[in-house]
């Protein structure tokens, strides 16, 4: 009798520990969807069972985009690399197929402008090369280009403190290197970012003076250093003198509030810095990127400046082309300030203009200058605007709005949207067709979109770590269903399975498309001087 309580017992006690067991990794399971579902980045866990790069995929039967064409095909993808895309592709019972009837299938989006773990005003943005990546995929974006950031000028040390960075990276990216001061040493290095780091671009910006500001005597050697190395030269262009003299006088307005960053940095202080770095990069000879165009001003200028034939890339981003300045008034400062970004965005009329533009080509493709901070981080500026971290979101929206506002409308095709938001990215930096296409031979970046569907972008369930979001509450129709990164599939169902560590980094390779007739037109020029005149001596 004793020995059959024993037994009871024993059994009792195995099906508590089983049961237990079950619950606890049922518990677990739950966290970690809804991790996968909101807020990823609230650590830096797996996501869901990561996909491996191995696995034979095949996309069936939906309409495949490519930025020259669409057709009807199916696409085959083995060890991350598209092999095969083509109608009705016959497969073993190994592969994985994904049905996209009715549905297009395209190459993820590129993200030109991203600033991932910056350390910028004081503090930190929120989101890291995990939690923005996390959020990207969750998007359809499957590579973005970050901007590295020199370490008191050094621009060796920024790349290996962003390499360190990059650590946890679960997609694809790349870097571009920002310039913040001139000497022998910066010019050196510049080389050293071109032939041995993979780096084929240089910021310099015109605005936050005191801090990442540089003057025209720097912009002119850093556009020349930047010819000579076939990178291309970027520039935020902001006057940030007049910027510095707006901002005390808003102050002494005793206008302290959001509302006053847009005020002291109007559009005609982006056109003014937009002329004058189109015009320095006329001089030198060399093609010219400006980032965040955010008004009709400085697009103005660029129109004017690819029309008389000059090597001008212009890249609006989401919030520029869709919001307008009225959050900014909002009588909520948490609200208003998380709109804070610059250049700002601009009053009503801009964004449709910024549309046009884009879709008639003035403007090249679509960035998001993804730079968050959480309301605490905007709150250190509650007092004088001056202080409010400048940055929005937009990594995990930029495919969604673009659709929304450019596709829907009717303003652009299928066939652009591809060009905008991948294509023209990969061509500017000289990774296509490895990115930006659906190709024999390219990377398995790849999204199937659902054109029928329709969603609402809430804070509440993005995948940022940013308490706020500038598009919340927006409805979208159009809805990234799958994204494939590197073949693997990492988001379906509304669920992220990723990994830290998974992304690679990109090198990019200098001279691309834009640099063709550099030498031609450098040699006419010289040719067109008639110069020097030789002239007789007048004696002694």
């Amino acid at each position: 009798m004793v020995l059959l309580v024993k037994k009871f017992n024993i059994i009792c006690f195995l099906i508590i520990i089983t049961t237990t067991l079950l619950v606890t990794l049922s518990k677990s399971d739950e966290s970690n969807q809804h991790f996968c579902k909101a807020e990823i980045g609230i650590d830096e866990s797996p996501c869901g069972t990561p996909s491996s790069a191995s696995n034979k995929l095949l996309i069936k039967g939906g309409t495949v985009v490519n930025a020259h064409h669409k057709q009807l095909a199916d696409v085959y993808v083995e060890n991350g690399i598209i092999l095969a895309v083509k109608p009705n592709i016959k497969v073993g019972d190994d592969v994985t197929v994904l049905d996209a009837t009715g549905k297009y299938v395209m190459p993820g989006g590129i993200d030109p402008h991203t600033h991932l773990a910056m350390e910028f005003m004081g503090t930190e943005t929120i989101d890291d090369f995990f939690s923005g990546h996390a959020a990207a995929l969750a998007g359809g974006t499957t590579m973005h280009i970050d901007f590295v950031i020199p370490v008191n000028g050094s621009l060796e040390a920024g790349f290996k403190s962003y390499e360190k960075k990059a650590k946890k990276a679960c997609m694809d990216y790349g870097f571009h290197m920002a310039v913040t001061k001139w000497d022998d040493d910066v010019s050196r290095e510049m080389e050293i970012m071109v032939k041995d780091k993979g780096i084929n671009s240089f910021k310099f910006f015109m605005a936050y003076k005191g801090s990442l500001m540089i003057n025209d005597d720097l912009l002119l050697e850093g556009f020349k250093r930047c010819k000579n190395l076939g990178a291309l030269a970027m520039v935020h262009a902001e006057n940030g003198d007049a910027v510095f003299e707006g901002q005390k006088r808003m102050i002494e307005l005793g206008i302290t509030g959001p509302e006053g960053h847009a005020l002291s940095r109007p559009p005609v202080l982006e056109g003014e810095a937009t002329a004058r770095a189109i015009r320095l990069a006329s001089f030198v000879n060399t093609p010219l990127y400006i980032v965040h165009v955010m008004s009709i001003d400085a697009m103005e200028e660029i129109a004017k400046a690819r029309k008389a034939g000059q090597k001008v890339i212009g890249e609006p981003v989401a919030s520029g082309l869709v919001l307008d300045d009225s959050g900014l008034w909002d009588s909520d400062f948490t609200t208003a300030a998380k709109f804070v970004m610059s250049p700002p965005i601009r009053a009503h009329g801009h964004g449709k203009v910024l549309q046009s533009a884009l879709s008639t080509g003035v403007l090249q493709l679509v960035g998001t200058d993804h730079c968050t901070f959480n309301s605490t981080q905007k709150a250190f500026g509650i007092d004088d605007f001056r202080k409010i971290p400048n940055g929005v979101n937009g990594i995990e929206e930029r495919m969604h709005l673009v659709w929304d506002t450019l596709v829907e409308s009717g303003q652009i095709s299928v066939t652009d949207y591809v060009r905008i938001t991948s294509t023209e990215c990969a061509k500017i930096f000289n990774i296509y067709p490895r990115k930006g296409a659906i190709l024999v031979g390219s990377d398995a970046d790849v999204i199937i979109f659902n054109p029928n569907s329709s969603f609402t972008i809430k804070a509440k369930s993005h995948h940022s770590r940013t308490d706020t979001n500038v598009y919340d509450g927006r409805r979208v129709k159009g809805k990234v269903e799958t994204t494939i990164a590197g073949g693997r599939i990492v988001w379906a169902n509304d669920e992220l399975k990723v990994e830290p560590g998974t992304g690679k980094y990109i090198e990019m390779p200098p001279f691309s498309y834009l640099f063709d007739g550099i030498d031609k037109a450098d040699a006419e020029y010289l040719s067109s001087l008639k110069a020097p005149v030789n002239r007789l001596k007048l004696p002694t």
